[in-house]
């Protein structure tokens, strides 16, 4: 695709142009320091898609939007130093016809990773882009549990160093209300961060995003996270085998899951599709399962590659994050 730049700040725009060299298939059409700019620019040459600053000189990033609809259309994607603190002006842009909004990659590596998911998507959506898989994906960790799980879960956490080199997912069945309450205290206990789980969140390196609604946590095509009511008759809220089973579908790589104590069979049919995907698959040992309704279902199905306790399965994970 032929992308554009309008930013008046020229660290931004170097950003910009490194991030967009990693993707061979976009070339700069060209760059502009400020609305006005673009607006000029825009009618001679339209480029496929604008990456539009929003606080500029002469004219802001909202007004040259507009204008641009107006005169030349093209696709817009507005990137801003901080696209949660300009959320009003960002909703203006976007009501001008902007796509969607992305922080300004900084010369670290998540933010260019979501700029360039961000632009593919686009390029999809104004069909000028061919597949090619721009995620470096890290290493993922999924965990569900029921009954005694945040036991198990800190048992596990606890002995995980804050440069721990996989990116961790957790299902716990636990009520909505209770959700922040579990997370503030995971956080006391592990040397990872541990957040909810937002729309939109991709599992990141050493960060511990956990299912914190009443819906079901899921994988999208993109690689992101997103909340589910459906299937409504799953009693189990957040759902372990929704989550594991969005994940053995869109996950190109093969992680580890880890399925630890609970009532009930949620969770054994993930873990068993996630094996099936090759996946490194783990179900908690009776002895150490206050109960052991979940990890056994799993072993009956065949979905375990190991049975083990919490320890062991920390220690594992300590030594496959190395490998």
């Amino acid at each position: 695709m032929r992308i554009a730049i309008v930013n008046d700040i020229s660290l931004a725009v170097e950003a910009l142009r490194r991030t967009l060299k990693q993707a061979p298939q976009h070339e700069i059409a060209w760059v502009a320091y400020n609305g006005l700019e673009a607006v000029n620019k825009c009618v001679h040459d339209r480029p496929d898609l604008i990456l539009m600053d929003l606080f500029m000189p002469e004219m802001d990033g909202v007004e040259a939007t507009k204008r641009i609809m107006q005169q030349s259309p093209c696709a817009i994607l507005v990137v801003t130093a901080d696209v949660q603190h300009s959320s009003a002006k960002v909703f203006e842009a976007m009501g001008y016809g902007a796509l969607d909004a992305v922080n300004t990659p900084t010369f670290g590596k998540e933010d260019s990773h979501l700029l360039l998911s961000k632009i593919h998507t686009i390029g999809k959506l104004i069909g000028k882009t061919k597949f090619v898989p721009i995620q470096s994906r890290v290493p993922l960790i999924v965990i569900g549990a029921s009954t005694g799980g945040p036991k198990a879960i800190v048992t596990i956490l606890s002995q995980l160093p804050p440069d721990f080199g996989s990116a961790i997912v957790i299902v716990q069945h636990v009520d909505v209300q209770f959700a922040a309450g579990m997370i503030d205290w995971l956080n006391q206990q592990t040397a990872l961060e541990v957040r909810k789980a937002k729309v939109g969140d991709r599992p990141t390196k050493g960060i511990v995003l956990f299912a914190s609604t009443n819906d079901h946590l899921c994988l999208q095509p993109n690689g992101t996270l997103t909340y589910t009511p459906h299937p409504i008759s799953y009693p189990y809220r957040p759902s372990v085998d929704v989550f594991f089973k969005s994940v053995a579908q869109y996950w190109t790589d093969r992680g580890t899951a880890v399925l630890l104590t609970g009532m009930g069979r949620d969770g054994a049919e993930g873990l068993k599709a996630l094996r099936q995907q090759g996946w490194y698959t783990i179900a908690q040992n009776e002895p150490s399962c206050v109960v052991y309704g979940m990890p056994k279902a799993a072993i009956d199905l065949g979905a375990a590659v190991d049975v083990l306790s919490p320890d062991a399965i920390a220690s594992v994970l300590l030594h496959r994050s190395h490998h």
